[in-house]
């Protein structure tokens, strides 16, 4: 009996076509892998499997042979070196399950998201609180202010900026930075406390514990109706209105932001003025 040689492997690219029917659609998986020419089709089709995700029995495989026409490979039992294998040759795994059928690995929605207890994230030797906690940094820091006084420091500069600098109701007010053409200005609605917008800085601890930050904790805010719709609000913030006025004409801002003085509201002569000035 004659010997006969095993087949050299042959290396392939292979592809999974995209679900879209458009001629260009780009495959949904590529890659370049060996085969050996005498596999079967099913055995072929049993490799692609872990490659591509699609059961054996849903493959319909495409071969790509360079200067041939394509050709769908069909008859589990026959030889895929019958197709005329050679390197450069491309085999496209068509999913022939309905699109329902498939399953979404990019669909995240329905995956049970892992939440590290915050005891034990706080027990962990290599983490940044504990690297913070041997530098200490921040709230480890000995001499660093408590939540509850750096709020109330916060709060003792918002009516300190709110006097020295004349902040009232029905002022006239520009919000800073601001610097031609592009000067925010309005009129002054609020001034006071706004506990729907969440404390920042150091704060911010008590909320994340679920304390009430009591009243004479709360951060100063200045209500500005504006003239021209740049703004984020109608006056309203969380569902709790403060002020009236049309929607986008509303802003929030720290008294530090805030200059009040002579700022007329812009009219369309000024509008035409500037436009006449730019051409």
């Amino acid at each position: 009996m004659a010997f006969q040689p095993t087949p050299a492997d042959i290396s392939v690219i292979i592809t999974a076509a995209s679900a879209s029917r458009t001629s260009n659609a780009e495959p949904t998986f590529v890659t370049e892998r060996r085969v050996t020419p005498s596999w079967t089709l099913m055995q072929l089709k049993g490799k692609l499997e872990t490659m591509t995700g699609v059961p054996p029995g849903c493959q319909t495989l495409k071969i790509k042979v360079p200067g041939r026409n394509d050709q769908w490979m069909e008859g589990d039992d026959r030889r895929i070196e019958e197709w005329g294998l050679m390197k450069g040759v491309e085999i496209e795994v068509h999913d022939s399950r309905p699109p329902s059928m498939r399953p979404n690995f990019t669909d995240l929605s329905s995956v049970e998201k892992y939440e590290l207890p915050s005891e034990t994230y706080e027990s962990l030797p290599n983490s940044v609180l504990a690297w913070k906690k041997n530098q200490k940094l921040g709230r480890f820091d000995p001499n660093a202010l408590s939540p509850e006084e750096a709020l109330r420091k916060q709060v003792e500069k918002d009516q300190n900026d709110v006097v020295t600098k004349g902040i009232a109701v029905s002022k006239r007010a520009i919000i800073l930075p601001s610097s031609p053409p592009h000067i925010r200005r309005g009129t002054v609605r609020f001034v006071g406390p706004v506990p729907s917008i969440p404390i920042t800085g150091p704060g911010r601890e008590l909320e994340r514990q679920g304390e009430e930050i009591p009243a004479e904790l709360q951060p100063i805010w200045v209500g500005i109706e504006l003239d021209e719709p740049t703004g984020k609000n109608d006056g309203s913030v969380g569902g709790k209105r403060y002020f009236e006025c049309l929607e986008k004409r509303g802003a929030f801002v720290k008294p530090d932001k805030i200059e009040v003085g002579d700022f007329p509201p812009l009219d369309l002569e000024d509008d035409l003025d500037d436009l006449m000035e730019e051409i």
